[in-house]
């Protein structure tokens, strides 16, 4: 390292030299440059779409959330919203340095692609860990139901935001802050990565770990709860016409969670299998291929983010349309108001609709536990 920073200043008087010795820097990058001709058309029609629908989706979710008194109160909807912006920077981080190295062929020097790798590292990290806040906030819902009012307010929940955010922040910069490649270059530490050290990376990668297995404990226990008292419930009251008619909760939960899993697991797990591979061996140049591809899951699963987690809560969809006045006019918006009140009033009625003692009677009003979370804190 010393003798990069020497031969640079030697020869920094020099403008030839200076040209010479950036080329040979890029020169270096080429070997995390892999994408054939074709994959960039592929990778390229990718982020050109999911980028933008990426960006669009979140920004309403952040807008209707902003427009809305009532949603901003609620401890949910601020976990919704960090869900929404994190997706906004990965729109907008991942999208703008994927394209411009891979498809342009940029060469930045390493404080330049470190600082947009940071920005990508941040946005992914924060919505994993608002996934996360999401999951542990429908958990107390159901496990704490009596005290779910007293345990979540909307003070500890925006401390909660704030130190999740602080270490997610701190956490993707530290390669900026120093912890970086020893030999920079020659010979490279990672073959996914410029410049990233092989301890940070393993040390990143099982940190995503931990939070995606801490989503998976959370929803497990939720649906080994509703399951509980389901049966239980089942056993006390028989196969009555109404329970017969509709599905039983639990069913739906699991079927809602199944799916929000399956999407999780699938665009993270490829991606940071890799990142655990690079860190004991070496990559061949399709393994770098293939990790390009699988990179791109991650910004489609933001873009699925809003689909799964925001506008299946039936509130959030009511403000939509409130918002949208080409939608509706003045008289019909005072009804959607009018409308939401009463939801809001129905859903305070029924506020005990997740304790061991009441669920079974209310459950059939409430249709995602969403709904259920929202209407504990209303």
């Amino acid at each position: 390292m010393g003798e990069v920073k020497e031969r640079t200043c030697s020869n920094s008087s020099n403008p030839n030299a200076s040209s010479q010795i950036a080329n040979e820097f890029c020169d270096s990058l080429q070997i995390y440059m892999v994408l054939t001709d074709l994959e960039k058309k592929a990778i390229g029609t990718i982020c050109f779409l999911g980028g933008p629908i990426t960006l669009m989706e979140n920004v309403l979710v952040l807008g209707v959330i902003a427009s809305s008194a009532m949603l901003r109160r609620k401890p949910s909807y601020l976990f919704i919203g960090s869900l929404a912006l994190a997706d906004v920077f990965a729109s907008c981080f991942f999208t703008t340095s994927f394209l411009d190295f891979h498809l342009f062929r940029r060469c930045d020097g390493p404080t330049g692609y470190l600082f947009k790798l940071g920005g990508v590292t941040m946005a992914f990290s924060s919505s994993v860990g608002s996934l996360l806040l999401t999951a542990l906030d429908r958990y107390l819902c159901i496990h704490q139901a009596s005290s779910y009012k007293v345990l979540l307010t909307r003070r500890r929940a925006t401390l909660s935001l704030l130190i999740l955010w602080s270490i997610t922040i701190f956490i993707s910069f530290l390669p900026l802050m120093g912890w970086r490649c020893p030999t920079v270059l020659n010979p490279p530490c990672s073959c996914l990565f410029p410049f990233i050290s092989p301890a940070y990376l393993a040390c990143w990668t099982t940190f995503i770990l931990i939070l995606l297995t801490l989503i998976l404990v959370a929803y497990a226990l939720i649906l080994w709860k509703a399951h509980r008292h389901e049966s239980s419930m089942t056993n006390l009251q028989g196969s009555s016409g109404a329970r017969q008619a509709r599905m039983r909760i639990d069913i739906r939960l699991a079927r809602t969670f199944g799916l929000i899993l399956l999407i999780l697991v699938g665009s993270w797990l490829p991606v940071l299998t890799f990142m655990l591979v690079d860190v004991s061996i070496y990559l061949t140049r399709n393994q770098q291929r293939a990790f390009a591809f699988c990179s791109t899951l991650c910004l489609l699963n933001s873009a699925v983010n809003p689909l799964l987690y925001a506008l299946r809560c039936r509130e959030l969809r009511i403000a939509l349309l409130q918002c949208l006045p080409m939608s509706c006019g003045f008289w019909k918006c005072q009804n959607s108001t009018n409308d939401l009140n009463l939801a809001g009033q129905f859903a305070e009625d029924n506020c005990a609709t997740v304790s061991d003692d009441t669920l079974a009677a209310r459950t059939p009003q409430l249709h995602s536990v969403c709904e259920i979370v929202n209407s504990k804190s209303s």
